[in-house]
């Protein structure tokens, strides 16, 4: 069993008398993670399947292709065309994305401190913008060149911010006190 579901299961101990819970089905827990990259003007089919390749790799799943919904001239897109790679993990493939995440993936990332807890929203889900794909392992780090960024958007059952900070605080998410200074 991994590390970040044991930690779930022991979330509504932990939140319980904080958050006032009666029942263990109110406590938070993952639903989903979702990964996605935008692949914009990429009109080759290489670069795409390139990225669609690394996706794959780094999530254990093939990315479904996300088309544009209308055309826009200016940018010279047309409707249909494929602007996006998106996957959808629920279940053990979750809970293993998550684990290789925070222990492995984000330690990597050049100068990383912490995760802001203003990536939280209202609804209680974290997104996080990776910025180089390199830093998970599964990723060959000689093909430097074909390097891109991707989100991850956690969704949770929290009921509020406050919420869901201490609850990804409590699975061992790296999360940080913004101080409101620009760097």
């Amino acid at each position: 069993m991994s590390i970040t579901k044991q930690r779930q299961q022991s979330a509504y101990s932990a939140l319980a008398e904080k958050f006032g819970y009666t029942s263990t089905m109110q406590g938070p827990r993952i639903q989903k993670i979702i990964v996605s990259s935008g692949v914009g003007k990429k009109r080759d089919k290489k670069q795409l399947e390139i990225i669609q390749d690394r996706l794959a790799r780094i999530t254990g799943q093939k990315p479904a292709p996300r088309p544009a919904r209308l055309s826009i001239a200016s940018f010279k897109v047309r409707e249909g065309d494929t602007v996006g790679l998106q996957v959808t993990l629920r279940g053990v493939r979750m809970f293993d994305f998550i684990d290789k995440l925070i222990h492995i993936a984000l330690p990597r990332t050049r100068d990383f401190r912490g995760l802001k807890a203003s990536a939280i929203d209202d609804m209680g889900n974290l997104t996080v913008g990776i910025k180089e794909n390199t830093i998970f392992p599964e990723t060959s780090d000689e093909d430097l060149k074909d390097v891109f960024g991707f989100a991850i958007t956690i969704v949770t059952t929290a009921k509020s911010k406050a919420e869901a900070e201490a609850f990804f605080r409590h699975i061992g998410m790296p999360l940080i006190v913004d101080s409101g200074v620009k760097r």
